[in-house]
């Protein structure tokens, strides 16, 4: 190689040698979260076993919970909500962890570093759909007859800061048919991102909207809510996970195996999970 070439070859690993090592990955971050304490020992067999995770499904896992208990006697604790409420229990006792997203439980695996992602187990699945004031007063049939002009959204959005299945949901749903306008139209109509699904209700009453992005457990376990499907090219996606921690009490794993056999699912699939 010539002289001018080698120089030239010199230089570009120059340039791609810093990129290396600014190379980021989920495992260089673990421990490094606002909410993992390293003073608190996981110590989670306690004859209970302990579920932590957001809301969403936790309706749903505690009829199987309930079930489960009463044939077992072996008692099942369900904790759901703001991830700020419960953070300290579960890094000191939690047998599973729930996410409510795949990205969701990235994020937590930062916190949780008891848990082994490899052990992460996507185990139930359920699709985006509109919440509509019960009723329907707007009419609203489908994706379509959310781009109207006067139309108020509310969407779930972690917006950098909250972790939350909904994150970008909305905007997959908008942009599932690559259609620029449909996103602009859309986001034009949103009235609130709101950071997780709880604060997302709220603001749904709060701001008299009409619609709201999320999932099928929020109107079917809400009075107050219907539900409208989304047409199957507009439908996004996501799942449900577990992960085991490896000092779990031994029951963990068997209530795991009933929550997705045969009668878990039938349970599940009231709130719109399936597999």
């Amino acid at each position: 190689m010539s002289r001018p070439a080698l120089r030239l070859a010199a230089a570009a690993l120059a340039v791609l040698a810093p990129a290396a090592a600014l190379a980021d990955t989920a495992a260089d971050r673990r421990g490094d979260t606002a909410f993992h304490d390293p003073a608190i020992a996981h110590a989670p067999a306690d004859g209970v076993v302990r579920l932590y995770g957001a809301g969403g499904p936790h309706t749903a896992f505690q009829k199987v919970a309930d079930v489960w208990e009463e044939r077992t006697g072996t008692e099942v604790e369900v904790v759901a909500g703001p991830e700020s409420d419960w953070t300290a229990d579960a890094q000191r006792g939690a047998d599973i962890l729930w996410g409510t997203s795949e990205q969701s439980m990235t994020a937590f695996l930062l916190t949780y570093t008891a848990f082994d992602p490899a052990s992460v187990e996507p185990i139930f699945l359920r699709p985006a759909v509109i919440a509509v004031a019960a009723g329907n007063p707007r009419g609203i049939e489908g994706f379509d007859d959310l781009l109207a002009e006067d139309v108020r959204i509310v969407v779930t959005e972690g917006a950098g800061v909250y972790n939350t299945s909904g994150t970008g949901v909305w905007e997959d749903v908008a942009g599932r048919l690559g259609r620029l306008e449909d996103v602009a139209r859309f986001r034009g109509n949103i009235v609130a991102y709101a950071l997780g699904s709880g604060a997302s209700y709220a603001q749904f009453a709060e701001r008299d909207a009409d619609a709201w992005i999320t999932w099928p457990n929020w109107p079917i376990t809400k009075d107050d809510l219907d539900m409208v499907e989304l047409a199957p090219e507009r439908t996004i996606w996501r799942d449900v996970n577990v992960a085991v921690s490896p000092d779990a009490d031994p029951e963990a794993r068997a209530f795991l195996d009933f929550l997705v056999g045969e009668e878990g699912q039938a349970l599940m699939r009231t709130e719109g999970w399936v597999r």
